[in-house]
């Protein structure tokens, strides 16, 4: 499994980057967020996920690991496929895709070449709790607007504790963030005790 790929960029174009490796170049089929990101860059590191089928070997390249989950979320939707959700990616940014999806606004979604009402509510019903869950909502708090940037360290350990501790994750991460928010230099115990009192 190709986790990444590093090397010279030789070759751009807005749905394609060919990298050069080791006297390899790799074709990557890229999103327009992952072009913006790397156009007139020389050296760049993607990373990929493949996709093989028996009439065909395709890679996709993603500029960093939020994008390449959000990806690999949309494809598990039933009806859209691999071009359909880098499209998506290319219509929206992640943290855009995020807020759609937690705040339920279909119609936004809908604005995407390919995608219609059935696929846009099966998106919003399949991923909103997992983008959560596999924290590409970082940037999304409970209310669904962007919100100013958090202790990561200090949410992920917060977190992790009081998952062991049997929360699910989705609504501990809720919890946390909005601590984090409010208190942004808060030490994780501090985090993880104000979180046992909130926590449903």
């Amino acid at each position: 499994m190709i986790e990444y790929i590093k090397g010279e960029l030789t070759e751009l174009t807005p749905a394609l980057a060919t990298v050069e490796a080791a006297g390899i170049g790799y074709g990557l089929n890229i999103s327009l967020n992952t072009f913006s990101a790397i156009q007139g860059k020389k050296e760049v590191k993607l990373y990929v996920y493949e996709a093989i089928r028996e009439d065909a070997y395709q890679l996709y390249g993603f500029v960093n690991k939020k994008e390449r989950e959000m990806f690999l979320l949309l494809i598990t939707v039933s009806g859209v496929g691999a071009n359909t959700a880098r499209m998506m990616l290319s219509g929206m940014s992640v943290a855009e895709l995020c807020n759609a999806i937690s705040t339920g606004n279909s119609k936004l979604i809908q604005g995407i070449k390919g995608i219609g009402k059935m696929t846009a509510q099966r998106i919003i019903v399949d991923l909103r709790d997992k983008i959560v869950t596999l924290g590409i909502s970082d940037e999304i708090p409970a209310g669904g607007q962007i919100a100013a940037p958090v202790n990561n360290q200090v949410k992920d350990e917060a977190i992790s504790a009081l998952t062991m501790l049997g929360f699910s994750p989705a609504p501990t991460q809720k919890v946390v963030l909005q601590i984090l928010q409010e208190q942004p230099n808060a030490p994780v115990e501090q985090v993880v005790k104000l979180a046992l009192k909130q926590i449903k």
